[in-house]
């Protein structure tokens, strides 16, 4: 089963920056955005090196249980391992648009936003999130970030509890006719004709990990920067071959070590981390 620390060991292994040019080439991308997620799926498949599309498939079948779709989280779920949303900027400390999907600390198949689909693929209940976000220009990868939301996002009842006031405070307008919705809210038939609705969304945002953790790297002018923060507890539940496979690696601009982070939950713990990067 793949993990994110074959992930890292495959980017290490394939330099590959100029991924608009390279997958372009391959007819699998017509963005920047479309080249970083197949960048992501190739990573985790291992599959950089793929050029047939039905071999490439066969080891995303037998990877990823779900590759998305355009508006409900995940992007990826690996097959009885974690999920995994992908994020591009182009300024590289812009806060990440999460638009009505509020920050995940992990993901529930309860939740609304999880498609039925997504919650069919598999047998599952919850899973581990990773927030890969890429910084981009138009045409190269400069930066990876690769961070678990657990030590990223406060648990879903600080953010739920925001949403729920605000839809509990919507819902006491009187004189209006409310309609059942997954959003903050909706009204309809505002005006006398009824030929007027609102819909009332929520536009979450989070601060780019770029910045959240700058006490722990700051970035550099270098053409390619990797930086993966993993909870100790996680790392140490990967499969021996996979860490053994990374910690014996020996190239320049790599690095692994232990750190510790903010508990997103009580600024008054901290978690044990690996900090792994890869600067080149």
């Amino acid at each position: 089963m793949t993990n994110i620390l074959e992930a890292i060991y495959a980017i290490i292994q394939n330099p590959i920056f100029e991924i608009k040019s390279f997958y372009t080439g391959r007819n699998r991308a017509n963005s920047v955005g479309d080249a970083l997620e197949n960048y992501i799926k190739d990573a985790f498949a291992n599959s950089f090196h793929i050029n047939d599309e039905k071999e490439r498939m066969k080891l995303f079948n037998e990877n990823f249980s779900w590759l998305g779709s355009q508006n409900n989280p995940p992007d990826i779920m690996i097959k009885g391992g974690d999920a995994i949303e992908v994020k591009k900027t182009q300024t590289a400390n812009t806060n990440l648009a999460l638009n009505s999907s509020y920050p995940k600390s992990n993901i529930n198949s309860s939740s609304p936003m999880i498609t039925q689909s997504c919650k069919n693929c598999e047998e599952w209940t919850e899973k581990d999130l990773i927030y890969c976000v890429g910084h981009t220009t138009d045409t190269t990868l400069k930066s990876l970030w690769m961070v678990y939301g657990n030590i990223y996002a406060a648990g879903h009842e600080t953010y739920e509890r925001i949403k729920n006031t605000i839809s509990e405070g919507i819902d006491t307008i009187p004189n209006v006719e409310f309609a059942e919705t997954k959003e903050l809210g909706r009204v309809n038939k505002v005006d006398a004709l009824g030929i007027t609705n609102l819909r009332i969304r929520g536009m979450w945002q989070i601060q780019n990990p770029r910045k959240v953790f700058s006490y722990l790297h700051i970035p550099t002018e270098k053409k390619f920067e990797l930086i993966c923060i993993i909870p100790t507890s996680n790392y140490n539940s990967f499969d021996k071959s996979s860490k053994n496979k990374i910690e014996s690696i020996n190239k320049v601009g790599f690095t692994i070590q232990d750190e510790k982070v903010k508990d997103p939950n009580n600024l008054a713990k901290l978690i044990d981390c690996k900090l792994i990067k890869y600067i080149i």
